[in-house]
C-alpha cells in the first residue's frame, strides 16, 4: 500500500506499520548503509578514519551526542547529514503539535482524538527533511523558548483555568518530538536552562509553570560546543554532560589535499569566473598552506581556531582579484598571479583572532606575512633549499638570479594591473628563472610557469636573498646589497 493512500489510523494498522523510536530508526538505517558499503556522511572530508567512525558508533549505541571542536570543523554539517539516516516518511496524528505517533500517542490532544474517532483518526505524513530542528544557544534563551509556557490567550479562548494542561504552549523541544534536535554552542546556554534539559534527556519529563507533564519525548539530541567556550563564556554543567552519551572531538584537515577538497567543494565560484580565470595547482596549495601557517602562527590565538571558511572565502577573493584585473585590462582570459594573493587579505583579517603581539603588528601585516611564510614552507617541495650562508667558492643554484637583480640599475616592478603579455614579458626578462625551471620543473605548462617564476622571487625574498617592497600599484623586487651599494 502506498503511503499517500494511508489517511486513517485503521489503514495504518492494516498496512502492518511498526513504530520505531528515532534512535532505532537511525541505527537500523545506518546498519543497512554499512552493509551496503554506502558513504554515510557524503561531502565531509578528512574524517573518514577519525570522527565518522566515532559518530557511527554513537548512533549504533543510540546515544545523544556532543560534537566538541573549534569553529569551521563541519559540526553543524554532520548534524544535518544525519537526516539521511532517517526513514523517508513517518506518520503522525493530523493536527498534533508534537508529531504524535498514531500507534503511541503521548499528548492529551492525540490521545483524546484517537479515543473519540478510533480507526477513523486522520493521519498525515512527515518527510525526513522536516524532522530537523536547530537552536543557537545564546544567553537570552529562556525555558519558555525551548520547553514551553502557559498561554493566557489560549486559556481565555478555550475558557479553561490555568490548572488545565491544555493551556500550555509547547516550546521548541516538544515540537521537535520524533526529530533530530541540535543545540549549537551549548556552553553559551545559561546554567539554569541546561538544568531544564536534565529530565528530558533522561526520563522525558518536562515541567512548565508547576505542571509536571509525563511526555516521553522521542528525540535525537545533538549538541555542538567549542572548547574555548569552557573558559571564556560558560561551560556545560557536569550533570548535563553526564547525560550525553558520546562526546566526539572534531579537528581541522591534517593535509593540504584534504583541505583543497573541502575548499573546492564549498567555494561559491561563478561559472564565468571558472571560464575566465585559471588557477595553477601551486596557487591552490599555497592558499591552503596559508591557513596551516595561520594555525601555527604566534600572532594568532590558537584556542580560537582558524576556520575552514578562511580558505573558502580566500579562494573566492583570489578568483575575484584576477577577474577584476582582467575586466580592467579588457582581457577575456587570465591566470592567477602570486601578487593576486594580496586580494585575500580581507578574508584572513576577518577570520582570525590576534593575540596581543598580533594586535601590535596589525591584522593586515600579519595576514601579508602569512603569505610569505606559506611560500617559504612550500618552496623546498619544488626546488632545492636556499642556503643562508655558503662558501664563496661554491656556486649556488640561485646565484644567477640574485646576480641578475644585483646588476639591475632600477627596481624590478610587477604592477597589479599589468596586462598578461606585459606581466609575462617582465618575468621572461629574468632569464636565469627559465634555466631554474627547466632543471627542476621541466613539465610545467606555460600558464603555470609564470606563477612559479613569481613564486621563486617571493621565496628568495623570504630567504633574504632579495628584498621586496609593496607599494600602492604593485610590488618591487631588488637585490638588497646592490641597492645599498648604488645608494652609496
Amino acid at each position: 500500500m502506498k503511503i499517500e493512500t494511508i489517511k486513517t489510523l485503521g489503514d495504518l494498522k492494516k498496512s502492518g506499520y511498526q513504530s520505531k523510536s528515532i534512535k532505532d530508526e537511525l541505527r537500523t538505517n545506518l546498519i543497512q548503509k554499512i552493509k551496503n558499503k554506502e558513504t554515510t556522511f557524503e561531502g565531509v572530508h578528512g574524517y573518514e578514519n577519525t570522527v565518522i567512525p566515532e559518530l557511527e558508533r554513537a548512533i549504533l549505541s543510540r546515544h545523544n551526542i556532543n560534537l566538541l571542536g573549534l569553529r569551521g570543523q563541519a559540526k553543524t554539517r554532520l548534524a544535518r547529514l544525519m537526516l539521511n539516516l532517517l526513514d523517508e516518511y513517518i506518520p503522525y496524528v493530523s493536527g498534533s503539535e508534537i508529531n504524535d505517533d498514531p500507534l503511541k500517542p503521548i499528548s492529551r490532544f492525540a490521545i483524546e482524538l484517537i479515543k473519540e474517532k478510533g480507526d477513523d483518526t486522520p493521519i498525515s505524513w512527515l518527510h525526513r527533511s522536516e524532522r530537523f530542528a536547530e537552536k543557537l544557544a545564546t544567553p537570552d534563551v529562556t525555558v519558555a523558548d525551548i520547553i514551553g509556557d502557559v498561554d493566557p490567550i489560549k486559556a481565555a479562548n478555550l475558557k479553561l483555568s490555568y490548572a488545565d494542561d491544555r493551556v500550555i504552549h509547547y516550546g521548541m523541544i516538544p515540537r521537535a518530538n520524533r526529530c533530530i534536535f541540535v543545540i549549537n554552542e551549548l556552553p553559551d546556554l545559561q546554567a539554569r536552562i541546561q538544568v531544564a534539559l536534565f529530565n528530558i534527556l533522561q526520563e522525558g519529563d518536562i515541567q512548565i509553570r508547576g505542571f509536571k507533564l509525563r511526555l516521553p519525548l522521542d528525540i535525537q539530541f545533538l549538541f555542538t560546543a567549542n572548547p574555548e567556550d569552557y573558559t571564556n563564556r560558560g561551560s556545560i554543567v557536569t550533570p548535563l554532560k553526564d547525560r550525553i552519551g558520546s562526546q566526539i572531538l572534531t579537528h581541522y584537515p591534517i593535509n593540504i589535499e584534504t583541505a583543497r577538497q573541502i575548499t573546492e567543494q564549498e567555494a561559491r565560484v561563478v561559472e564565468s569566473q571558472k571560464s575566465m580565470v585559471v588557477v595553477p595547482d601551486l596557487a591552490r596549495d599555497l592558499l591552503e598552506q596559508i591557513v596551516f601557517e595561520a594555525r601555527e602562527s604566534e600572532y594568532i590565538d590558537a584556542k580560537s581556531g582558524v576556520s575552514a571558511r578562511l580558505s573558502i572565502t580566500a579562494l573566492e577573493n583570489l578568483l575575484s582579484t584576477a577577474e577584476r584585473r582582467a575586466l580592467m585590462t579588457e582581457e577575456t582570459h587570465t591566470t592567477v598571479r602570486l601578487s593576486d594573493f594580496v586580494g585575500i587579505i580581507p578574508s584572513i583579517t576577518g577570520k582570525v583572532e590576534l593575540v596581543y603581539e598580533g594586535e601590535q603588528e596589525g591584522a593586515a601585516l600579519v595576514a601579508y606575512n602569512l603569505i610569505g611564510e606559506a611560500v617559504k614552507s612550500l618552496f623546498p617541495e619544488f626546488f632545492p633549499n636556499i642556503e643562508k650562508l655558503q662558501k664563496q667558492e661554491e656556486e649556488g643554484e640561485y646565484d644567477d638570479i640574485v646576480s641578475w637583480f644585483f646588476n639591475l640599475k632600477e627596481g624590478f616592478e610587477l604592477l597589479d594591473d599589468l596586462r598578461d603579455k606585459e606581466y609575462m614579458r617582465l618575468l621572461d626578462s629574468v632569464s636565469p628563472l627559465d634555466d631554474l625551471l627547466a632543471k627542476y620543473q621541466p613539465n610545467l605548462s606555460k600558464e603555470d610557469s609564470y606563477f612559479v617564476k613569481e613564486f621563486v622571487l617571493w621565496a628568495l625574498v623570504e630567504f633574504k636573498q632579495l628584498s621586496k617592497h609593496r607599494f600602492t600599484e604593485g610590488l618591487q623586487f631588488k637585490d638588497p646589497y646592490g641597492s645599498f651599494i648604488s645608494g652609496i
